[in-house]
């Protein structure tokens, strides 16, 4: 199995351009966490026509919630959400230069469109290692909608944060691509 590709953010074109659906990913520097709440509020803020909370352009979307940090800990436990509850903001923040989006589960056909225009890529964290996930983050901050508890906006700082790429910018899609391997096998 090849080595897992290390990317730094804030990601650019080349970057993504550079990855393929299946991909093992580790990435470093930093990302930004948003949910449901925090993606209304941002889509809400560009149809207003108004700057939003951090500049969005090459960064990555980290689709988690974090249970409270235990003593010691920069972070509570950081698993991925369902993607497809973010689809309908997603094409919107592509748009404005978003790079990469961390969750799990399918995007709609419109986000895998926006995907290839905006030549982002989509990535999965693994469901049920939150704990470990975590462990990743090194430092925490909130930087916007904070009376969302742990769905405000907060930038991370990440080391060696292991995903999967499963949409790259040539619309292919992991998800789709195993089950058809399966049916084969």
């Amino acid at each position: 199995m090849a080595e897992p590709i290390r990317l730094k953010t804030p990601l650019t074109d080349n970057d993504v351009e550079g990855l393929n659906m299946g991909d093992r990913v580790l990435i470093n520097g930093i990302i930004y966490t948003g949910r449901d709440a925090a993606h209304k509020r941002l889509y809400d803020l560009l149809n207003e026509g108004k700057e939003l909370p951090f500049d969005i352009r090459g960064q990555i979307i980290y689709y988690v919630g974090p249970t409270p940090a235990k003593p010691g800990q920069v972070f509570g436990s950081a698993g991925p959400t369902t993607s497809y509850r973010m689809d309908a903001y997603a094409p919107a923040l592509i748009e404005k230069g978003l790079k990469g989006m961390i969750g799990k589960g399918m995007r709609s056909d419109a986000v895998k469109e926006a995907m290839k225009k905006g030549k982002a890529i989509y990535f999965a964290a693994t469901g049920g290692a939150g704990a470990l996930l975590a462990k990743k983050v090194k430092k925490a901050e909130v930087v916007a909608y904070e009376d969302l508890g742990p769905e405000a906006i907060r930038r991370l700082e990440v080391e060696d944060l292991p995903v999967i790429v499963i949409n790259d910018v040539r619309g292919n899609d992991l998800y789709i691509e195993g089950e058809k391997r399966y049916r084969k096998g």
